[in-house]
């Protein structure tokens, strides 16, 4: 947005808020700059670190571990097969992986479904409802004695499951400015790194206390602890039944726990919840700092008249009325069109509110080009996350079959390359939000996967202990291509619900998932799975220059939007910025491009177009 000359009536139109409060009748507090508590920039500067510091302990934790736990649930059959599951259950090893692919192709099918939903009943009601139902097949994998059983529960899990990233990462970036999130979305995303090491330290503390048993499981009878000491259960169906019963009470209180907005959470103060909502309508309205300041001295000054009206509420209601009828008013006058044309770029709705979508959000989305590129890349680049998140225990297991590892010993040696996968992550993503870049970042996380992917094939099999560094090389890289692309996306989609719909359809990545379960078959088990490591590489290089051609892709694109907006006038760009409805002539050699980019429904000659909304605006540029 320009700076242009409403600096002033953007502040006014930024903090007219429903209380009926005009923070121009202070008369000289701005002038003054304000001292003590409520001096512009120490005010703003405190304001904002406690408001992003109760997001950061309050919020983002729990959000973090209910990742945590749907990563646990996903890979916790992993775990149980390398203490028997199969076989005590009386399947095949093959029927994990028909089990895998099943789960795979419905979570990634109903991706966009999930996150509509999600997005239509809001975050708050929808993910906790779900959490309780897929913790509850969790456990019911106990009592698993048919193939069919088997696939009906990870069909069922994968239902339930797959709405919940696209959901949970688009309500989590509501709360956050754009170069915020990436570090966010990566302590969020590296759970399921932290759930891999989770995962395995967990199942070895329970495969040693409750070691592999010949008899039958049992259904538990009595008090649970001595249901499991003395009904024969086995160190599986332990470890189904702790994690079902975990996901199951943290869901339970995410009901209670998770605010439908910023302006409704529980943990803030009345300031802290104004200030939340509009730090975000700052960044996405790319406000400059000065602007910033003013806006905060704007709030200070609100503030402070809500505290005088809670001392004269009579005084203070008449106050209120006087100056919102002197505020309207300012829209009749000459001066007042820097006022008009910043303050209907706000809503008095919340913009951080958890639901809300319509049928202009679902089909620009579906529309873009650019989501589909990126979604061919994320597949290709994803295969190694998700391969290892099930089967990087059984990878292990035979690193060297000289070794003959137990499965609580196997299980436990996942930990480190999981536990590199998670700090390599919080790094890229702290220098990804510092840089202002997600493309770049993308580019070297890829490099270090594909240096761990050619060591790991290339190391001979005798040699575990450099094979097993190249697993940590490889994990280090596996999870930062994923969470980055998810930032870029959020980065460049202003508009809440096409986010959704978008985050939902680059869901369709974990198809990923689907190829891992096919090329990780216990057939290649006798040559350490080096087949399906080569497969992979070739996959992650392909994705390498996928990227590449996405970068030079978004480089022509915002090259075109300049060349087309390069003879508008200033009352043009200023229109486009605020209806997104400025005509503009193509030659057939564009119509393409505009058409995939969203920008529909063009009209010819005289007369303004179809509105076009967040990024289909031709002032748009979008980040790299």
């Amino acid at each position: 947005m320009p700076e242009a000359d409403g600096d002033e009536g953007y502040e006014l139109a930024l903090f007219h808020h429903p209380t009926g409060m005009a923070p121009e009748e202070t008369g000289g507090m701005a002038a003054n700059n304000m001292d003590g508590e409520h001096d512009g920039d120490d005010y703003q500067t405190r304001l904002d670190r406690r408001t992003v510091r109760k997001l950061d302990f309050i919020l983002l934790p729990f959000l973090a571990l209910l990742f945590l736990l749907n990563s646990l649930d996903k890979s916790n059959i992993g775990n149980a097969e390398t203490a028997g599951f199969t076989h005590d259950a009386g399947l095949s090893a093959q029927d994990l992986n028909t089990s895998l692919a099943f789960f795979f192709a419905f979570f990634v099918a109903l991706q966009p479904v999930g996150a509509a939903l999600g997005r239509k009943y809001g975050m708050a009601r929808w993910v906790p409802a779900c959490m309780s139902l897929w913790g509850l097949c969790t456990i019911l994998h106990i009592w698993v004695r048919r193939r069919w059983q088997l696939i009906c529960l990870r069909v069922l899990i994968a239902s339930l499951e797959a709405g919940f990233y696209p959901t949970t990462v688009s309500y989590l970036s509501l709360f956050y400015t754009r170069y915020e999130f990436a570090v966010r979305l990566g302590i969020f995303y590296g759970q399921s790194a932290v759930a891999g090491a989770l995962g395995g330290v967990l199942s070895w503390a329970v495969f040693s206390r409750f070691p592999k048993s010949p008899s039958g499981p049992q259904l538990p009878t009595g008090k649970m602890a001595e249901a499991m000491q003395s009904g024969g259960w086995k160190s599986w169906e332990v470890l189904f039944l702790i994690e079902g019963l975990a996901t199951m009470t943290v869901a339970l209180v995410g009901f209670f726990w998770l605010p439908h907005s910023a302006d409704t959470a529980w943990f803030f103060k009345q300031q802290e919840r104004v200030w939340a909502e509009q730090r975000i309508r700052l960044d996405r309205d790319n406000v400059t700092p000065t602007q910033r300041r003013r806006a905060s001295m704007a709030l200070a000054r609100s503030i402070t008249e809500d505290e005088e009206a809670n001392a004269h509420p009579f005084a203070a209601e008449n106050d209120g009325e006087e100056a919102h009828h002197r505020l309207l008013a300012n829209h009749d006058t000459a001066d007042s069109t820097p006022l008009r044309r910043k303050e209907s770029t706000l809503s008095t709705m919340s913009v951080t509110a958890d639901t809300g979508l319509s049928r202009h959000d679902i089909f620009s989305a579906v529309l873009n080009y650019k989501i589909w590129h990126l979604l061919i890349c994320n597949i290709l680049s994803a295969i190694p996350a998700t391969a290892f998140g099930v089967f990087l225990p059984l990878v292990i297991k035979q690193l060297s079959p000289s070794l003959n590892l137990t499965p609580a010993a196997s299980n436990l040696l996942s930990a480190p390359p999981f536990a590199f996968g998670a700090a390599v992550l919080f790094i890229f993503t702290t220098w990804s939000d510092k840089s202002h870049q997600r493309l770049v970042p993308i580019f070297w996380g890829l490099g270090l996967l594909l240096i761990g992917l050619t060591l790991t094939v290339m190391v001979p099999i005798s040699n575990y202990v450099l094979r097993y560094i190249a697993l940590c090389i490889l994990l280090s890289g596996s999870y930062i291509a994923s969470p980055l692309t998810v930032a870029w996306l959020t980065n460049n989609t202003p508009e809440p619900g096409k986010r959704a719909i978008l985050l939902g359809v680059n869901g369709w990545g974990n198809l990923a998932g689907v190829f891992s379960a096919l090329l990780f078959t216990p057939a290649d088990e006798a040559t350490a799975y080096v087949r399906p490591f080569l497969v992979t590489l070739i996959c992650v290089l392909a994705a390498f220059v996928g990227f590449i051609t996405f970068w030079v892709l978004l480089v022509r694109e915002n090259k075109w939007r300049e060349d087309v907006t390069a003879a508008w006038t200033e009352d043009e760009r200023e229109r486009e910025e605020l209806m997104g409805d400025v005509p503009i002539a193509t030659s057939s050699g564009l119509d393409g491009l505009v058409k995939w980019a969203g920008i529909r429904n063009l009209l010819e000659g005289v007369g303004y177009e179809e509105a076009r909304r967040g990024d289909e605006k031709l002032t748009f540029r979008y980040g790299m």
